[in-house]
């Protein structure tokens, strides 16, 4: 019960006053939302991860056992998917959005303060988060592209919108950056770290704009979507990870780490996605909400399942 109130009153709940303010202020003054998106994707998205990675002290070993975790689990994940997608014949856009509701999670501002509880503020384990976190910002801006423009761009156009993607380069310059200890200049630092504190606040503040802007009746068909991939996100994820860990016989502090990091709801991500490409903006805000919600039961009972 006190990991449940933890992660009610200290995620969930600060997370849902951003996301109304956004809801409010959309129904007062009908915000741009495609504005809000570019910022996020352009500007705050880039700075975060650059701060990140560039501060925090990472092995080759850890990096290495993280990234091979990362790569088996997303491909267990898009398995399971594609029998899903299959099974309820989803086409065009809707097919990328729910792949990107469950294979894309919020490892961010969810995951990162998540860990810290679960593991009271580790170094160790808050590396690894924060790798997740690297990869789940990539594999977005990559993948996640593609897979919201495949069925209506060619490749060329949609390599284009990848490669003008800002956290594509900016993951390799802080690698390169820290590898060689090169300094980040004052006068950078300074606005790259106003810019990376800001980050969670206008994700979650776009996220409620889009919720502001949409319609809140559902029919069954769309119910049961969103429920699905709540179920693939929240409670398959885990058990899809677990397998993982128990394969590649990690230790148990990474192993509960990467488990932990695996549960957590859908990412901001497929919605910033679907507003700047126009596809499936209702599904994504739904599974997002939906989800957040419902993982202060399933984040709990894993975080107790791993302690």
């Amino acid at each position: 019960m006190s990991i449940f109130l933890h992660i009610l009153f200290n995620n969930v709940i600060p997370i849902s006053i951003v996301i109304s303010i956004g809801i409010v202020l959309q129904r007062i003054f009908a915000l741009d939302i495609r504005t809000l998106s570019k910022l996020n994707f352009y500007l705050f998205s880039p700075c975060i991860m650059f701060e990140l990675l560039y501060t925090t002290d990472l092995s080759l070993q850890v990096i290495g056992q993280v990234l091979l975790f990362f790569t088996l689990f997303m491909l267990l994940q898009y398995g399971v998917l594609e029998i899903v997608v299959r099974l309820r014949g989803y086409q065009g856009g809707m097919r990328a959005a729910m792949r990107n509701s469950v294979l894309f999670y919020n490892s961010a501002n969810y995951g990162i303060p998540i860990n810290q509880l679960a593991f009271a503020g580790n170094t160790y384990t808050l590396s690894i988060q924060v790798l997740i976190m690297m990869m789940q910002s990539l594999i977005p801006n990559t993948y996640g592209i593609y897979s919201v423009n495949a069925h209506k761009a060619n490749l060329r156009q949609v390599l284009m919108t990848i490669l003008s993607m800002p956290t594509i380069y900016v993951i390799p310059l802080a690698f390169i950056m820290r590898g060689f200890a090169i300094p980040i200049p004052l006068f950078l630092e300074i606005p790259i770290g106003y810019i990376a504190d800001a980050f969670f606040g206008m994700a979650l503040f776009t996220l409620g704009v889009q919720l502001g802007s949409m319609s809140w009746k559902m029919n069954r068909q769309q119910v049961f979507d969103v429920s699905l991939s709540g179920v693939l996100r929240l409670v398959a994820g885990p058990v899809l990870a677990f397998a993982v860990v128990y394969m590649l016989d990690l230790d148990k502090m990474m192993a509960a780490a990467l488990i932990v990091s695996s549960a957590v709801p859908t990412s901001l991500s497929s919605v910033l996605l679907a507003v700047e490409f126009d596809n499936e903006k209702e599904f994504s805000s739904q599974t997002v909400l939906v989800s957040t919600m419902l993982s202060m039961l399933t984040v709990s009972a894993v975080i107790y399942f791993v302690q």
